[in-house]
């Protein structure tokens, strides 16, 4: 009898032979492709893209990302070029057009007004920005701005100089390089950008493939995956995929960090970042530092968005950019309370979207999830920027630290205290629970001021286990003020960390004491997985004996040094990259080569307080000229007086200029500084022990019995911060021998 097969058999049967045909097609594409072809894709730019991603090109038109950066043309220019002015701290600025262009009429680098061309915009809401293009290829960016809702100009100031007028040659002019395009705002508004810096000539060309953030700047170059699409083949491969970084699956890490890219508050490591790369491969994001971040991890400085999302439980629970924004248009998903709702109880949203939860008045601003849960705070003048953290409002950390709050950030009566929100939270949702861990807001702050209570806090909340990774690096790079053998051990351990963040912190904290064993823990950090990590780790043991590592860590030290110095070199139209490669140079002999970065690190950026020390040091080492190098000297105890008046809290610009003053022979006022050092950092080892030294020289020069007494009790702190040193004994030691010989005992 015929044996009949089942339609649904056939069916599998298909689907099986298709399978089988679009894998064998997909290794073939893969294996007679040049290898070049598909690891190193090409960009196709937006035109391509829209071929087929039509719709999705069209929300991203007149998005944030598609006017990032602009040609200033009638299509793009939204401030008021007809002939207007804006006066500012006595500097009138003149906008206007010649021969269809944009012109602006300003205070140049030499103080005198000037005709320039506006060439790109930057921007487009709640403000825009204008730049000029120098011959040299710097472009700056002006400080006198669009208010696009306003329609004013306005002047934007740097945080931190407010009302108060910016000179010609201060770094924050709109000439200076606090406003230079090129290395400053270039790296997140344009696609796939190259600053193109020659430091021998000190210009710049630089280059984008297109001008704004366009389709390739967050999927990565699209070449092959073109190519999938127009081949004879399957349009998706065995091994590559679809030739292009899916951000649309659930890979938080992935998405995240490529948004992370722009969004972030970080020092470049390496050029070229792309999506799907490890983002601690190029960038090193900040911890939550003091004048960052507030106590409690809350933005207060320009810190844009991905450490304050990693605080977040919203991060712990795998919750996404996408899933709020739409990825295109860059708008959130919904509108008011439904953006929160769609996952907060989505079948009940009366739960929270109610004044049984929130309190206020149904249908206003301060009923808004957002308003209480994602506080705002301005920058740039006019643009306020939520924070990411998604936080509880808590009064009572504001009670006991003065950070903000959601609440008083809207109640400003003179009644409506820190104290009177607190009871009103307590009145609301009842008192904390017992057992609810603490927040980190108390270790933090007592850790940046190094409270003896501070270790114990910040261990504490290292045993955490629902502690952020971004707080547990803070955590590890405040127990670098800590000696103890627990704090050791715990930034010891957290070289082992999955988290990278939390091993750079770690390694930037490993004390100096035992440098065979600093020299070990470095080393096995060398073939680290992530670039920056391995930077770090080279970085550090570039100063330090490695006349023991194996064949295999010598190698790995090698190559991480390449990185380090490749690093470096991103930098070089900052004195910053010179310095670091100075010291590198200095340290491994290259002494012309060393010289030669610090005066271009003076040159660069003259106001700067650090490079002339460092260069009298070095000539003193190698014999230069004595007259010079006191004038190099001079200069910068100048500069560094100029900036412990505007910092009088820090408290290293007061030792720097402590050793500064006592290598000028100026030992009276050394000692005033480096009193103040300690005073302003009580724990500080480092800080006390160059003051204890200074007091035993002025002993030894005067027979002053004060001065006796005074190193005396800087050495009785000294044991007390560290009982474990011997350094202070050593000194005791020799203190009492020199009293004895100005005493001798009578006959």
């Amino acid at each position: 009898m015929p044996r009949f097969v089942s339609r649904r058999t056939i069916l599998l049967a298909l689907a099986v032979g298709a399978v089988a045909a679009s894998s064998l097609l997909g290794w073939y594409w893969y294996n007679t492709v040049p290898l070049e072809v598909a690891t190193n894709p090409k960009f196709v730019g937006r035109e391509t893209c829209a071929q087929c991603h039509e719709a999705e090109y069209h929300a991203w038109l007149g998005s944030d990302h598609e006017r990032a950066m602009d040609l200033a043309t009638e299509k793009t220019v939204l401030g008021d070029f007809n002939d207007s002015t804006f006066e500012y701290q006595g500097v009138t600025t003149r906008f206007f057009r010649r021969d269809g262009k944009y012109m602006v009429n300003t205070e140049g680098p030499d103080g005198a007004h000037h005709d320039y061309e506006v060439k790109y915009t930057f921007g487009v809401k709640p403000l825009q920005q204008y730049m000029v293009e120098f011959p040299d290829g710097r472009v700056q960016v002006l400080r006198e701005s669009w208010d696009v809702k306003n329609k004013r100009w306005f002047y934007v100031t740097p945080p931190d100089v407010v009302n108060e007028r910016i000179l010609p040659g201060d770094p924050l002019h709109w000439t200076g390089i606090g406003q230079n395009w090129n290395t400053t705002c270039a790296d997140c508004h344009s696609t796939d950008i190259h600053k193109n810096y020659n430091p021998k000539k000190n210009t710049y060309s630089t280059s984008w493939f297109e001008i704004n953030v366009g389709c390739e700047e967050c999927h990565g170059p699209g070449s092959v995956h073109v190519d999938l699409t127009r081949r004879w083949s399957p349009f998706w491969d065995l091994k590559i995929g679809y030739g292009i970084e899916g951000l649309n699956e659930k890979m938080l890490d992935t998405q995240l960090e490529t948004c992370a890219k722009c969004h972030s508050r970080r020092y470049q490591v390496h050029e070229d970042f792309r999506a799907g790369n490890h983002f601690f491969d190029h960038y090193e994001p900040v911890v939550l530092e003091e004048g960052l971040y507030q106590p409690d991890g809350q933005i207060f400085d320009e810190v844009y968005e991905y450490d304050s999302f990693r605080q977040s439980k919203m991060y712990a629970n795998h919750v996404r950019c996408t899933d709020c924004h739409e990825p295109h248009t860059l708008q959130t998903k919904f509108t008011g309370n439904a953006l929160c709702t769609q996952c907060h109880i989505p079948h009940d949203p009366a739960k929270y979207d109610t004044e049984a939860h929130h309190h206020h008045k149904p249908n206003t601003p301060a009923a808004l999830c957002v308003s209480c849960h994602m506080a705002t705070r301005t920058y740039m003048g006019i643009d306020e920027r939520r924070d990411h953290s998604f936080r509880l409002p808590r009064p009572d950390i504001s009670v006991a630290l003065g950070t903000s709050n959601a609440c008083n950030n809207c109640h400003t009566k003179p009644e409506e205290t820190f104290q009177w929100a607190a009871d009103a939270v307590v009145k609301w949702y009842g008192k904390r629970k017992p057992n609810e861990p603490k927040h980190w807001a108390e270790a933090i702050a007592a850790g940046r001021a190094v409270k003896p209570e501070g270790e114990k806090l910040l261990l504490d909340l290292l045993r955490q286990t629902t502690t952020p990774a971004v707080v547990r690096a803070t955590v590890i790079d405040l127990l670098a003020n800590y000696p103890s053998e627990a704090s050791v051990a715990a930034r010891r351990e957290a070289l082992h960390d999955s988290d990278p963040q939390i091993r750079l912190a770690a390694m930037r904290a490993l004390p100096t004491e035992n440098a065979a064993l600093l020299v070990s823990d470095l080393a096995g950090m060398l073939n680290d997985l992530m670039r920056g990590v391995r930077v770090a780790a080279a970085a550090r043991l570039a100063h330090l004996p490695i006349d023991h590592l194996t064949d295999g860590q010598r190698k790995a030290y090698e190559r991480a040094m390449v990185e380090f110095r490749n690093s470096q070199e991103l930098s070089l139209d900052h004195a910053g990259g010179h310095l670091s490669l100075a010291t590198l140079d200095r340290q491994q002999g290259r002494v012309e080569s060393a010289m030669q970065h610090l005066t271009a690190a003076i040159a660069l950026e003259p106001y700067l307080a650090g490079p002339r020390k460092e260069l009298a040091s070095l000539m003193q080492e190698h014999g230069g000229d004595a007259k010079e190098i006191h004038r190099l000297q001079t200069e910068e105890a100048a500069l560094l007086e100029r900036d412990a008046k505007l910092a009088p809290s820090n408290a290293e610009i007061q030792y720097q200029l402590g050793l500064l003053r006592y290598t000028l022979d100026d030992y009276d006022r050394a000692e005033i500084a480096l009193q103040q050092a300690c005073e302003k950092s009580p724990r500080s080892y480092e800080y006390r022990m160059a003051l204890a030294l200074l007091q035993e020289k002025q002993y030894e020069l005067s027979g002053n019995v004060n001065q006796f007494e005074a190193a005396i009790t800087s050495l009785t702190k000294l044991h007390e911060l560290n009982p474990d040193d011997p350094r202070a004994g050593q000194i005791l030691i020799r203190l009492r021998q020199t009293r004895g010989a100005r005493q001798p005992s009578k006959p």
